[in-house]
Formats: C-alpha cells, sequence, structure tokens
C-alpha cells in the first residue's frame, strides 16, 4: 500500500475535489436563495393582487394575513409567519417590477432593507450593500450607525439623491470623511478614561470592524510606522492604503481635543511621505487626524491655507441620535 498522504499528486487530487465541491455547494446555496427570493416576492404579489381582486379593505389586511399564516404552516411548515407574509407582501410592494439576477441580493438582506420606511434611505442601502457585498451582520451594524444620514449630511440635495441611485464610491479625498465616526464596537463605556494607545491597540484588534467603518477601498498596512526625521524616529499611529483613490492615508489618533500642535504634525507626516515613500503611479497622501473632540471654527483657520489633503473628523464610542440625524437630513431634502 502506497503512503498516498505523502505523494503530492494525491495531495493535489485532493485540493481540486474539495475546491470544487465547496464550489458546487456556494453556487447551489446561492440558486435556493435566489428562487426563495423570487418565491417570496411571488407571494407578495399573489396577496396584493387577492387584494385588488377581491376589494380587500385595509382593516381586513391584518385578518387575511393571519388566516394564510395558519394554513400555509399547517401544509408547508416554517417560513410562513405572519411577519414574514406582511414583509413578503410589502417586497411586492417596494420593488414591483421585480428583482433581477444581477442585482439579487438574499430574501434575508431585502427583510432588512424592507424595515427602512424611507425610499431614498432604503435604496442607498440596497445599492451599498451591493458594491461591499455586505453580510446581514455588517448591513444591520450600518443602518444602526446612520451611515446614510452621516454621508448625507456633507452633501446637498442634488448629492443625495444621487447617493441614493448609485450609492457610495468615493472619487475624492472628501468622499472617504465621515463626520463623525463610530466606534461602538470597541465595547468602551461613555466616560471611561483611555490612552492613544488603548485606543489603537482595541481598533486593531477589531480591525475587520474598523475597516467596515472606514468604508470600500481602505487596506491596512501598519500601526506606529516608523519615520526618521532630524535624526529622531516619529511614529504614525495607523497607515492605510486606498485601493480605489490609489493613495496612502495616514491616521492620527487622538483622545482630547485637536491642537494646532496635531495639524503640525500630521502636516509634517503627509510631507515626508510624498517626498519619501509614494511612488509615480500614487496619488498624494490624505491624512486625517481623528479626535474625540473638535472645534470647528478652530479646525477652519488652522487648515485654511493649507494645500496637504488634510481632514480632521471626531469619533464616537457610541451609536448615535438617528432621529436628530434623519431631521437634519430631511431639512436638506426639503431646501
Amino acid at each position: 500500500m502506497f503512503e498516498l498522504a505523502k505523494n503530492k499528486e494525491y495531495k493535489k487530487l485532493l485540493d481540486k475535489i474539495g475546491f470544487s465541491f465547496q464550489q458546487a455547494k456556494q453556487l447551489a446555496y446561492k440558486a435556493i436563495d435566489d428562487e426563495l427570493t423570487k418565491s417570496n416576492w411571488n407571494t407578495g404579489r399573489y396577496i396584493v393582487e387577492f387584494e385588488q381582486k377581491g376589494n380587500i379593505k385595509a382593516e381586513y389586511g391584518k385578518e387575511l394575513l393571519l388566516q394564510l399564516s395558519k394554513d400555509l404552516t399547517k401544509v408547508y411548515g416554517k417560513g410562513f409567519s405572519r411577519s414574514n407574509l406582511v414583509y413578503m407582501r410589502l417586497f411586492y410592494i417596494k420593488y414591483s417590477k421585480g428583482v433581477t439576477a444581477s442585482h439579487l441580493l438574499s430574501w434575508s438582506h431585502y427583510y432588512e432593507l424592507l424595515k427602512i420606511n424611507d425610499d431614498i434611505e432604503r435604496k442607498f442601502y440596497e445599492n451599498q450593500n451591493i458594491i461591499e457585498n455586505w453580510s446581514i451582520r455588517e448591513l444591520r451594524r450600518q443602518k444602526k450607525t446612520g451611515l446614510f444620514q452621516r454621508i448625507a449630511l456633507s452633501k446637498d440635495k442634488n448629492e443625495i439623491l444621487k447617493l441614493a441611485k448609485k450609492g457610495y464610491r468615493p472619487t475624492n479625498e472628501s468622499d472617504i470623511i465621515k463626520q463623525p465616526y463610530i466606534f461602538e464596537f470597541l465595547g468602551i463605556p461613555e466616560g471611561n478614561i483611555y490612552s492613544e494607545s488603548e485606543l489603537e491597540k482595541k481598533l486593531i484588534d477589531n480591525l475587520q470592524n474598523f475597516l467596515l467603518e472606514l468604508g470600500k477601498g481602505f487596506a491596512f498596512v501598519g500601526r506606529q510606522y516608523r519615520i526618521t526625521l532630524a535624526n529622531k524616529h516619529n511614529f504614525i499611529d495607523l497607515v492605510f492604503y486606498h485601493y480605489i483613490l490609489k493613495c496612502f492615508v495616514l491616521i492620527d489618533l487622538k483622545v482630547n481635543e485637536v491642537e494646532h500642535k496635531d495639524i503640525g504634525q500630521m502636516i509634517t507626516y503627509l510631507n515626508y511621505f510624498n517626498a519619501e515613500v509614494i511612488d509615480t503611479s500614487d496619488n498624494e497622501t490624505i491624512g486625517i487626524v481623528l479626535t474625540s473632540e473638535k472645534d470647528d471654527v478652530f479646525v477652519e483657520y488652522a487648515t485654511a491655507s493649507i494645500s496637504n489633503k488634510l481632514a480632521v473628523s471626531e469619533y464616537q464610542l457610541y451609536l448615535p441620535d438617528k432621529k436628530v440625524l434623519k431631521e437634519k437630513v430631511k431639512e436638506i431634502l426639503n431646501e
């Protein structure tokens, strides 16, 4: 008997079969989920058509769905709760033209999207989910942190409508800056005292969530990135590369209110990177000073004449008040 486990060709055979099997499984799951999504859309269509033909009044809608839930569950088992039927009906109403194969998200994604009442906001999360391929958990987090509102607050009415229609695709440095960043995933209670090094470590320990919050295009390069000037070592807290904008992004963390020296330090880092690090194919480096507190007027004057691509942005350790954010966005849309 040959020792097949040590045979290189046998190992290749195992890998080929394993890869083929895993690929087939993924395609099968995707095909099943696609058909389930289409079936749920059709279920919603049948319900709406029945209501229209039978002239079913709104007050009898709840009774109809309750009876349907009982009868369908008896015959077909789970999947036909009244809650599910409510969302299937809404699915057809909000997507009356159907969902195409190229745009198809899972039913779980659509279920989560349909909880959003505002059509503009829902369309944004739908498009962004397709662009960034969010999991259900990631989609829920982005909704909770008010991603749409945080991006929309830096736009005008036309830009917000465009944002909802096409999704969020960064084209310049201002597009990758959020006001504020939300770090609730760090689990640091509000009011706790922590150092900049502790904040940095927690962000790295939660790198996947941190990258999700930063947005599409960020790739981690390193922490405490050393540069030497005048025979002295300086350390940049966090360095990323943005593969869409094709540039380095330097992040400096501040646990207190940002000061003039912090901005000056970042300018030094940017000048060094642009002169010593970037390649001819790279665009200018972007710097972000992330602070727990800032004075907008001070920042405006401190950065007014700076040619570097530099932003000062706040971070929060807790979820924002979405009601306040939504009201602010409504004000912009109603202008």
